[in-house]
């Protein structure tokens, strides 16, 4: 087992204490990118601790990870549910262990809902090995048919989520979305895409179900977004942008059946959290 170089938790009477850290994903300045809550566990809490947690973090997600084996543990959840996959709190995640906990092999090896995820660092840049998602053109459904101002021209659908394909950068910008009608698709969330003139591809990601209207840069999306415009384009490399409100850069990869994510991180905020089990 790893011995993180810092302490992870600390009782006392009655209250039990954890660090948490914020963290900007995808972004090299704050006040960019996707922000992600990271707390480190020495031992699992219920599950509706964590949940609670997630809750009052109030972020598209919060990341929890514990040593397990050769690697770690690590579970993702939003204000209102556990996800099976997250990229930018597992990206915030590693930049903890590295930065803050003294943790210095060369990988990071994840174990979580998704299968096991492998992290590397290169450039100064944080590389996320994920599954790739299937992809497969679907008729839209009938609820997204009155969810966004503009209508695409195609709909994919994916393990977790729909992916929405549109004319030009110019649509995904100026959509509209109606979250009561998104909900009513009943997937995790809605990626809405389109080809780029300065990047390869850029997305938005909308994900009302499980509390997110809009996330700020989705690194699971992109397990669809990069096997999809592989395709289109007839390349492996592509660098994306997620053109949110506060915008994130992707280096993306495509590896037949997974994926590689690329992206910076910096943090924002380093404290701790008193609970009462």
């Amino acid at each position: 087992m790893y011995a993180i170089k810092s302490e992870t938790s600390t009782s006392i009477p009655g209250l039990t204490k954890l660090p948490l850290f914020q963290v900007d994903a995808f972004a090299d300045q704050v006040f960019s990118g996707n922000p992600a809550a990271v707390v480190p566990l020495k031992t699992w809490l219920p599950d509706d601790i964590l949940q609670k947690i997630a809750l009052e973090n109030n972020l598209s997600e919060t990341a929890f990870f514990c040593e397990n084996n050769d690697g770690f543990k690590i579970r993702w959840f939003t204000p209102l549910a556990e996800v099976d996959l997250c990229g930018h709190a597992t990206l915030a995640s590693a930049h903890v262990l590295c930065n803050h906990l003294g943790y210095d092999k060369k990988e990071i090896v994840f174990e979580s809902r998704s299968g096991i995820l492998r992290v590397n660092s290169s450039d100064n840049m944080i590389l996320l090995d994920f599954p790739a998602s299937p992809i497969d053109e679907i008729t839209m459904p009938a609820a997204l048919k009155g969810a966004f101002n503009i209508h695409p021209k195609s709909c994919v659908k994916g393990r977790n989520d729909l992916m929405l394909i549109f004319e030009d950068e110019s649509e995904v910008l100026r959509l509209q979305p109606d979250f009561e009608w998104l909900v009513k698709a009943q997937t995790r969330g809605i990626i809405c895409t389109s080809l780029s003139e300065k990047f390869d591809f850029v997305s938005r990601f909308f994900a009302p179900s499980v509390g997110i209207n809009e996330d700020p840069v989705t690194g699971s999306a992109h397990t669809m977004l990069i096997p999809y415009w592989s395709k289109q384009l007839g390349k492996a490399e592509m660098v994306a942008k997620q053109v949110s409100k506060r915008g994130g850069i992707l280096y993306c990869r495509h590896l037949n059946e997974r994926v590689e994510i690329g992206g910076k991180a910096i943090t924002y905020l380093q404290g701790e959290i008193t609970i009462q089990l």
